[in-house]
């Protein structure tokens, strides 16, 4: 009897996935771009920087640096996911906070919807590094714009581009431009109520609200999906007047469902509201809304949560009324150098008006890291006074430990004027160690 022959079977190669447009952003090269790096760093790529896991204050870096903390970013991506979920909101984080890549991934990781965005620039960096859904927080006027939002809607069908409109010139600005640019799938919009009498963007009443709509009705170019706006402009905003203006905003949705002025042959109906100051309002009203003919994506906007900050967000975040909801953590940490001490009531740092955010809040003196010792003590009798564009002036009390050389470390108000600064930002674990380098794009 012939013996079978024995096949070993060819092994196979799984292909290799191409990285991702942010994956890619570790094989940029590090170089005099960026500020604070350490010198002998040049030529490495930021993933070969990161792989070396240097410490922060021994590992090279030049001051003044920005670090942002490793485990208080991941902890509040974890409380706004867990908020979201808790609440039956989806979320689309404003990205003009960050403007980010990496930190979008992660808020996609952590659940979002998509990522909110104010500006056409934005919105081509988000579709640059890969972001399938996008609400545009702001009308769309710009002709060359939209021709590249019909250009991006026409070539990826699995694109969500969703906008605000306020005025039927709007809407007539709009409906040329794609028509001019041949666009074949129609612009999905919202229409935005305002937040009252001498508040921002919107129209500013109901009425106005329903002519927005019958206008995009009358176009084949844009559809009407939805209704929302902004409650941070509320004039003298409190919680009263915030809860009454959220109110309109969906008594308006209730009142367009009613009368068919949602295109027909949408899937959802979608209300979007929610700054990073009253989304506990916002999920209060939101969690009334009433039953539509459709589906309802209750879409909120927060931004500045993924760094929080040690100002003005600390003392407008709604966790401070919820506190059993949870607290978000200031992930932001400036480090500057002591480059004089001229007498004992003043220092000066090198950290200024170029590193720092100075637009709401001055930064607040938090920790010294002694240069002679690298022991970290509070900053006991030591605030910022105020920046120049490249110093630091600081004022010492009486017994304040500071001389030359020590690192004075502080806290920033304001996440979207503190990431705008920097190109390339040390994400930094606690004990100093530098795990990875978030790339913006301003």
């Amino acid at each position: 009897m012939q013996q079978e022959q024995q096949h070993t079977p060819t092994p196979t190669t799984t292909p290799t996935p191409a990285p991702t447009p942010t994956q890619q952003l570790a094989h940029e090269r590090v170089d005099h771009r960026f500020k604070a790096l350490p010198p002998d760093a040049e030529g490495l790529t930021v993933g070969e920087l990161a792989a070396q896991r240097r410490n922060l204050f021994t590992g090279g870096f030049t001051t003044p640096v920005l670090a942002l903390s490793a485990e208080s970013v991941e902890h509040n991506l974890d409380l706004l996911e867990t908020y979201a979920e808790r609440h039956g909101l989806a979320f689309a984080p404003h990205g003009k906070t960050s403007m980010a890549p990496q930190l979008f991934d992660r808020q996609l990781e952590h659940g979002a919807w998509g990522i909110t965005a104010a500006v056409p620039h934005q919105a081509r960096v988000y579709r640059a590094h890969g972001i399938a859904r996008i609400f545009l927080a702001n009308e769309l006027v710009d002709a060359p714009a939209l021709r590249w939002l019909a250009s991006e809607l026409d070539a990826d069908p699995d694109f969500r581009f969703i906008c605000y409109v306020d005025s039927v010139r709007a809407v007539e600005l709009m409906d040329a431009a794609l028509t001019e640019a041949g666009a074949r799938r129609p612009v999905d919009v919202v229409v935005e109520l305002g937040a009252g009498e001498g508040a921002r963007t919107g129209a500013r009443t109901e009425a106005d609200c329903t002519a927005v709509a019958v206008a995009v009705a009358a176009t084949s170019t844009l559809r009407l999906v939805g209704v929302a706006g902004y409650e941070g402009e509320v004039p003298q905003a409190d919680a009263d007047r915030v809860h009454a203006w959220l109110n309109r905003l969906i008594s308006l949705a209730s009142d367009f469902d009613k009368a068919g002025r949602f295109t027909p042959g949408i899937e959802e109906i979608v209300i979007s509201a929610g700054g990073s100051a009253w989304f506990d309002a916002v999920a209060d009203v939101f969690a009334e809304i009433p039953e539509l003919s459709l589906p309802v994506l209750k879409l909120l906007r927060s931004g500045a949560y993924v760094s929080h900050d040690d100002g003005h967000y600390r003392h407008l975040t709604p966790f401070n009324r919820v506190p059993e909801e949870g607290a978000l953590q200031p992930a932001f940490r400036l480090w500057a150098q002591v480059v004089s001490r001229p007498s004992p009531e003043q220092a000066f740092t090198n950290g200024g008006k170029r590193d720092a955010a100075y637009d709401l809040d001055l930064p607040e003196a938090q920790v010294v890291r002694d240069a002679r010792t690298g022991a970290v003590r509070p900053a006991d009798g030591i605030t910022v006074t105020g920046l120049s564009d490249q110093h630091g002036w600081v004022r010492t009390e009486p017994g304040a430990e500071i001389e030359v050389g020590d690192w004075l470390g502080m806290g920033l108000s304001h996440p979207c004027t503190s990431f705008d600064k920097w190109q390339l930002i040390p994400l930094v674990e606690a004990d100093g160690t530098v795990v990875d380098y978030i790339r913006t794009f301003f």
